[in-house]
């Protein structure tokens, strides 16, 4: 049974317990798709019904930040915790490396998936990457086919909020793999590129604020996301 946080229904597990969710998944027939929403999903799936659509049909739906973790708790449906992509990737990861999985990961700019294959391989020994490739094409069925040929197992696809969704619901049974999971800009952590909030932020819940200091060029986004606890109020008063 999901937790319902502004229309979309949350799996309501700990890390290890997402982790252990998405191993099953792997292991399972057919194919499979798992999402992260932020608050800022929350907002778009507001308008955009199909991205909705696509947001309610996975199979696994973590929380992550901490904006959907407060509005469960202001909506009187508390939630075990944030699952945080990245963590539930890394766990996943580790979990491939000694199962010996396949993983292939999509997205970046050109050149950021292979630096982040060779860390990943780096930090987790035995890991299989059998494949790569960038977040700038036009044509899906040539990455479908790549993925194919890769026989990838588990497929992480970074083409940021809702292209990433979209695509896996779209293209992700024909590819062959058992899972796919929407990470946004992970390949750019895993690579390198881009730093992580140090620990100490990570759980206070101030990722977002640590964003905002490196790129203050996101400030327009950040000011959306007080609207997601406005809703889960506002929601909270009418129910009563």
């Amino acid at each position: 049974m999901r937790t319902d946080i502004l229309g979309v229904g949350f799996d309501n597990l700990t890390l290890d317990e997402a982790a252990a969710a998405g191993a099953a998944l792997v292991e399972a027939d057919g194919f499979h798709y798992a999402v992260t929403p932020n608050p800022e999903f929350l907002l778009t799936a507001k308008r955009d019904d199909t991205f909705h659509r696509a947001l309610l049909g996975a199979d696994l739906v973590l929380a992550d930040g901490v904006g959907v973790v407060y509005s469960a708790k202001i909506l009187g449906r508390p939630l075990k915790g944030k699952v945080p992509g990245i963590d539930f990737a890394q766990r996943l990861i580790a979990w491939m490396a000694a199962h010996g999985k396949r993983l292939f990961l999509l997205g970046a700019k050109p050149g950021v998936a292979e630096l982040a294959a060779a860390n990943l391989k780096d930090k987790y020994p035995g890991l299989i990457v059998c494949g790569t490739h960038d977040g700038y094409f036009q044509d899906d069925g040539p990455v479908v086919e790549a993925i194919r040929a890769a026989g990838a197992d588990v497929v992480f696809v970074c083409l940021g909020a809702p292209k990433q969704e979209l695509w896996m619901v779209k293209n992700g049974p024909a590819t062959g793999a058992h899972l796919m999971v929407g990470l946004g800009g992970s390949l750019d952590v895993f690579a390198g590129v881009v730093e992580r909030a140090p620990e100490a932020f990570q759980k206070l819940g101030l990722e977002w604020l640590h964003r905002l200091i490196k790129e203050p060029k996101r400030i327009g986004r950040m000011a959306k996301l007080p609207l997601v606890l406005l809703d889960a109020v506002g929601q909270r008063l009418g129910g009563k």
